[in-house]
């Protein structure tokens, strides 16, 4: 990275990022978040920007369980079967409105990073992530990722290791 880009990176900030930062350092992680210049708000997106392979990405998906957040961290390979993932958990669960992410994560859809929430919400970690030495996550905003590991991610966000769809048990 060249010196003109390393200064862009310094200046770049924005408030649930530095939420995200402080929740890093608070968890004992040095943050590492890397700025791009365009929004990355997918998985397909955040890995060619990457250039890493999908399931590499730790999508952060926001969803109700018994009307309370849910927050989901999926490998990008797959998709989060929700019968099977609300049956496992005893509840039911739904996708959550772009003001119920909102509101539970201070952060909005495309951007959700797995912390720097207004309060701690119940999150599954997705097993299938485990099978990457690194895995990257959004970090409170679209332009924004940072890179963790499973066990990393596990320990920051207090989550539940689990499949979350029917293939990965």
């Amino acid at each position: 990275m060249g010196e003109q880009s390393e200064q862009a990176e310094r200046e770049r900030t924005h408030r649930a990022v530095q939420r995200v930062e402080q929740a890093l350092r608070d968890g004992g992680v040095e943050p590492r978040i890397r700025w791009f210049e365009t929004a990355t708000p997918t998985a397909v997106a955040a890995a060619a920007e990457l250039g890493i392979e999908v399931g590499a990405i730790a999508n952060s998906l926001v969803f109700t369980f018994d009307d309370e957040p849910l927050l989901v961290m999926t490998s990008g390979a797959h998709r989060v079967d929700t019968a099977f993932l609300g049956e496992r958990l005893g509840g039911r669960i739904r996708r959550a409105d772009p003001e119920t992410v909102k509101a539970a994560t201070g952060q909005t859809i495309g951007g959700v990073a797995p912390v720097g929430h207004p309060a701690p919400i119940r999150t599954v970690v997705d097993v299938a992530l485990a099978g990457y030495p690194e895995v990257w996550a959004a970090a409170g905003h679209a332009h924004t990722v940072f890179p963790t590991t499973f066990d990393e991610l596990v320990r920051l966000t207090g989550g539940e290791p689990g499949p979350v769809e029917p293939s990965e048990v």
